[in-house]
């Protein structure tokens, strides 16, 4: 299956709809009337698909085990033709389309199967999905312009030529894939005036000042320090979120005292300076975190 441990949760739903067609009148009564043989058509059916949405993952092989939290079955009939109308949402880390699909399918058969000793000319036609909400699409952050970042490695070795810096290209790697250009690349000690200098210097061009390193215990650890006193607001969520997201993935991440504020228009964070620590620290809130562009403007949450 696709790796998926790197996304967060959202909110995810989808609806889709399966066409279920009869060849005569007698079969739309024999339904609405609960008249069926077999047992009321539409209280099975809604049954099967609430079972079969819950187990997507044991019929189709790359669908991963979630969990569904809410699942809802509608009917429309029209002259000769049945609608159904599937519903499902869960908060998880990938989408429940197929889910959707498959729920409606399996409404769909049962009443197929409970409906054929009485009309030999039943016909399941399109099963679609309709609309799905709680991906990326969901909240995809348009730009007039490019947002261009400057991005500063905080390491004494590094910058000695002792080590071979890693976690600043991958923040590198994440921001191009977020469509954001890194207008500067440096390495630095852990200086608290250097921090600070090139701190006040680059957030004047770039809408984001990013630093990897220096956020852990160490004596020479100041990254924190340096841009306390600098940032005009800071964003505790964001630094919860970081927090949060490296804490389910190993039990030291609460040990990194991840920074984020603003320092007039830019977004300036400080980030751990391991491989893993900067990977999940960018996995953790971009490209989300972008939307911030949009409310330093005085945009609200809607504002794309």
């Amino acid at each position: 299956m696709v790796d998926i441990t790197h996304k967060i949760n959202t909110l995810r739903s989808a609806t889709a709809t399966a066409i279920v067609k009869v060849s005569q009148q007698a079969t739309i009564d024999a339904i609405v009337n609960n008249l069926v043989p077999k047992g009321n058509v539409m209280e099975m059916a809604k049954t099967a698909g609430l079972f079969a949405v819950k187990n997507t993952h044991l019929s189709i092989p790359d669908c991963h085990p979630i969990p569904i939290e809410f699942t809802s079955v509608e009917y429309k009939i029209e002259g000769l033709t049945i609608e159904i109308i599937f519903r499902v949402k869960t908060v998880y880390k990938t989408g429940v389309e197929v889910e959707a699909m498959h729920g409606a399918s399996i409404v769909a058969l049962t009443m197929y199967d409970m409906l054929k000793p009485i009309d030999k000319e039943i016909e399941i036609a399109t099963i679609k999905l309709i609309n799905k909400e709680g991906g990326k699409s969901s909240f995809k952050n348009r730009f007039p312009a490019t947002i261009k970042a400057a991005v500063f490695v905080c390491s004494d070795s590094i910058f000695a030529g002792d080590k071979e810096d890693r976690s600043g290209k991958i923040i590198v790697e994440k921001l191009e894939s977020c469509g954001v250009e890194t207008a500067h690349y440096e390495i630095i000690p852990d200086e608290v005036d250097i921090i600070q200098e090139r701190t006040k210097a680059y957030a004047k061009e770039n809408q984001l000042v990013i630093f990897t390193g220096g956020t852990g215990l160490s004596p020479r650890d100041v990254t924190p320090e340096a841009l306390a006193p600098l940032l005009e607001s800071r964003i505790p969520g964001i630094e919860e979120a970081v927090r949060n997201y490296g804490q389910q993935r190993m039990p030291y991440a609460m040990l990194s005292r991840t920074v984020a504020g603003t320092l007039g228009k830019t977004l300036v964070l400080a980030l751990p300076g391991s491989t893993n620590g900067a990977r999940e620290s960018m996995d953790a809130i971009f490209p989300h975190v972008l939307h911030v562009f949009h409310i330093l403007k005085g945009n609200n949450h809607d504002a794309k």
